[in-house]
């Protein structure tokens, strides 16, 4: 007499395929979200730009300023170099932050964010001032 039996559990093939098909998942998606964590770390510098870029602006209206050739860091109430440069208090991922010649201001990431810059370079036009964003995070592709 023929005893039915029941299949019970996978075969090993199937499992195979399975582990292969989250490692391959794994591999895509590990590399996607390293550069994600980045560009939320390198968010941080950019926003540490604010500060330094409002106080242009506000030299600029209050100033009645026609081009960036005058603008400095302790000038017009712009904070000066060393008040700017980071210590601590501009969040763990910005390394220095510093106002330039013609207004450039350029905030440079720690380690963590592989030490990329990113910088904003001003323009005035009918007093406003417009910002072009550089660094070498562009190339990155984090900013």
């Amino acid at each position: 007499m023929k005893m039915n039996t029941k299949q019970q559990g996978f075969t090993l093939i199937e499992l195979m395929i399975v582990v292969a098909i989250i490692g391959i998942l794994a591999a895509i998606a590990l590399p996607a979200y390293q550069t994600y964590t980045k560009k939320a770390r390198f968010s941080e510098v950019m926003a540490a730009t604010g500060a330094v870029k409002t106080a242009v602006e506000v030299a600029v209206q209050t100033n009645a300023l026609t081009n960036v050739a005058s603008l400095a860091a302790g000038t017009y109430g712009i904070p000066s170099a060393t008040t700017i440069t980071n210590t601590g208090t501009q969040g763990q991922y910005v390394s220095t932050l510093a106002l330039g010649a013609n207004g450039v201001i350029t905030a440079t990431g720690t380690s963590s964010v592989d030490g990329l810059d990113y910088s904003l370079t001003p323009a005035i036009s009918s007093g406003a001032v417009t910002w072009t964003p550089g660094g070498t995070c562009v190339a990155a592709g984090l900013c």
